[in-house]
């Protein structure tokens, strides 16, 4: 028995919070390794879980899409199922805390990695709107699907 799909997003707020996230880790970049990229990927790891664990609306960035930008644009000609998006966001907990744990632990570079990674999966979303979090829930469905099938 399957679970029934939860009421949809509209698809432009998972690629609005990509491109706010992709600024916070330019940002992190940039600060090397001070304690300052400590601060901001703290608050992207804070975000990621908000998102996992609450689901995408939770997040601050999707507040300020819902209050800030959604009134000024047009409805969305579709919606979105927010499963795929959670799980991104899960996707993007596990690297960019990792690279936070390990960071406070001492391995300094492990911040800029994980950094580097998560804006690569964040550029793909908010310029091309591949979300790679989403392509791996998707992928995961159609593996699960196949061995129940056997």
């Amino acid at each position: 028995m399957s679970t029934p799909v939860p009421a949809g997003i509209d698809p432009r707020a998972p690629r609005f919070g990509a491109a706010v996230t992709l600024v916070l880790l330019v940002a992190v970049l940039l600060l090397g390794t001070s304690p300052a990229a400590y601060v901001v990927l703290g608050v992207i790891v804070a975000s990621f879980a908000l998102g996992a664990f609450g689901g995408i609306g939770r997040t601050w960035q999707g507040w300020v899409f819902r209050t800030l930008v959604r009134p000024r644009l047009a409805p969305p000609t579709e919606l979105e199922d927010p499963r795929p998006p959670t799980f991104a966001q899960l996707v993007g907990l596990i690297i960019t805390g990792a690279g936070l744990v390990l960071g406070l632990a001492g391995v300094a570079v492990a911040v800029q990695v994980a950094a580097a990674f998560a804006l690569v999966a964040a550029f793909l979303n908010a310029v091309f709107g591949l979300c790679l979090g989403c392509e791996m829930y998707l992928l995961g469905l159609r593996l699960r699907a196949g061995r129940a099938a056997v």
